[in-house]
């Protein structure tokens, strides 16, 4: 359970930083900040991407499931 959260952290934190970042671009910062951020959200972009793969997240669904709020041959 902690795995999960602290991957689910990671993403909100990463796309909270990267919309910051965007909405940054527009204002009168300089563009070395504007660079050192954006350098700084690649890296979280990759972290991220580590973080939620080796995630130990496991379920009992199968692709016999499919969508549970539109269950396809099951009428």
């Amino acid at each position: 359970m902690i795995m999960k959260s602290s991957a689910m952290f990671l993403v909100l934190f990463t796309t909270v930083f990267l919309f910051v970042l965007t909405g940054l671009v527009f204002t009168k910062i300089g563009f070395s900040w504007v660079f050192i951020l954006t350098v700084i959200g690649q890296l979280l972009v990759v972290l991220m991407v580590y973080k939620v793969l080796r995630d130990h997240y496991t379920t009992s669904k199968t692709f016999e499931d499919f969508y549970e709020d539109f269950p396809i041959g099951r009428e």
